[in-house]
């Protein structure tokens, strides 16, 4: 194992009890709306490394299928009630969007978010489904599944008309033995769940092992909160154990802290990637991104923190 940084403790000590579950967590199925999140410090690390990923699979003439678990609405409006009520992409994409000064990786990114908004003004956040859409050429998929009817409902109007994508109401857990492997053999499944049953975090994992399992040699990307969780401090070394040996290519996790625990241990600190079968790109854009955003993300210099490592 390489470890390429680590600036902090990465998770918090698994023999600690649980706490409750963080702030955007709800109990009841369904009660998660991405909207209220968009374009946040955790939308940062994910998308960033989502399009390095999609650009290297771009690297080659053959066509891939990309596979989104949880698709969401697909973009959001970040004038609307939803992401205004706390205003997150502010402390996020919002102090990227006119800088000059961004790392290759980052700038990658936040060219998508200008592609998308079509004018020098942030008025839209691209969630998954929209960057993969932009990044797609002509011979590749792009499979999404929602559960959320009124998301299912934008995600699918917004994609109409496109042939290389296809839209269902469904629990993308339940759907990898369909997808995948996909007949070209170039992939990248996307699994990031809001984590508001404790029971995704098991779910994520079986996931992981199934789509190795049905295609050891594709790209699996899995967003992870990090929050004071005993679930969610053992995910990621669970994870690293489920690719070892299965994985041809290994595995890299990394990690963006922007925010310190709020009352009760409560609140989203920053969150994590792990990405089976990295590309050899991927580390040390990251190790270069993730320093920068983390100075710049913080909400303190005293909690900003990162982390970087692989398998190899």
């Amino acid at each position: 194992m390489q470890s390429l940084h680590e600036a902090m403790p990465v998770f918090p000590d698994p023999a600690l009890p649980p706490r409750a579950a963080p702030a955007w967590h709800s109990p009841p199925m369904l009660a998660y709306r991405h909207a209220f999140h968009a374009g946040n410090h955790a939308d940062v690390l994910k998308h960033l490394t989502l399009v390095h990923l999609l650009q290297h699979l771009n690297q080659k003439d053959k066509g891939y299928r990309v596979i989104d678990t949880h698709a969401g609405a697909g973009a959001y409006s970040l004038g609307g009630r939803q992401a205004g009520l706390h205003r997150e992409y502010e402390g996020g994409v919002g102090r990227l969007w006119d800088r000059d000064d961004l790392p290759p990786a980052v700038q990658a990114y936040v060219e998508q978010l200008h592609r998308f908004n079509e004018g020098p003004a942030l008025r839209r956040y691209p969630g998954s489904p929209v960057l993969a859409q932009q990044l797609l050429r002509a011979q590749d998929q792009l499979r999404l599944f929602e559960l959320h009817p009124t998301d299912h409902a934008k995600l699918a109007g917004r994609m109409r008309g496109d042939a290389r994508v296809q839209v269902q109401v469904a629990d993308g857990f339940t759907v990898l033995k369909a997808q995948l492997p996909p007949s070209t053999r170039r992939g990248l499944l996307l699994i990031d769940p809001p984590y508001e049953l404790k029971t995704d975090y098991a779910r994520v994992l079986g996931a992981l092992r199934e789509a190795l399992s049905r295609f050891a040699e594709g790209m699996v990307l899995i967003w992870l909160p990090q929050v004071q969780l005993v679930e969610a401090a053992r995910l990621p070394q669970r994870l690293k154990a489920a690719a070892v040996g299965v994985a041809p290519k290994g595995w890299l996790l990394a990690r963006l802290t922007v925010q310190a625990p709020r009352e009760r241990g409560l609140g989203l600190l920053g969150s994590l990637v792990f990405v089976a079968n990295p590309p050899h790109t991927l580390a040390p854009a990251l190790s270069q991104a993730l320093p920068w955003l983390a100075r710049v993300l913080a909400e303190d210099a005293r909690i900003a923190g990162w982390a970087c490592e692989t398998s190899g």
